[in-house]
């Protein structure tokens, strides 16, 4: 005899919320074409480091504007190459963008970033802040 399927359904429904939650909590669901980010309160700053392995500085946009960091990135490949044809090619045009929300203003002309072995990190002072958007240079 079959049990009732709305037991089963209720196994299932738990079974993923579970799963849900352990990625959550683990960095897990990632959105494609997101970038990956940590956001670190550091008494005086917020340090955002975000992962863009394989991006040039030149390809990475920041922007601050009203409380909000906008992060892009973009990179494209030549479409020949330069010594025959590709055999297999995965590497190609690539876009990744991200939107922070910051909980507290920040001292926009303060704000900083370096860019490292693929890594970004942005460090953002503290206190007052404007309305107007800025561009970020990265170093």
């Amino acid at each position: 005899m079959r049990g009732n399927p709305f037991d089963e359904l209720e196994e299932m429904l738990d079974r993923l919320s579970r799963q849900v939650g352990e990625g959550m909590t683990g960095g897990g669901l990632q959105v494609p074409g997101s970038v990956p980010v940590d956001v670190a309160d550091a008494g005086e700053e917020y340090i955002v480091t975000a992962d863009l392995p394989g991006y040039e500085t030149d390809d990475i946009s920041l922007t601050l504007s009203e409380g909000t960091l906008r992060l892009e990135a973009m990179r494209t490949h030549e479409t020949e190459y330069a010594e025959g044809q590709y055999i297999r090619r995965e590497r190609t045009h690539k876009t990744a963008n991200r939107r922070i929300r910051l909980p507290e203003p920040v001292e926009e002309d303060e704000v900083s970033a370096g860019y490292e072995n693929g890594v970004l990190t942005i460090q953002l002072p503290k206190v007052g802040g404007g309305e107007e958007s800025r561009q970020i240079d990265i170093e």
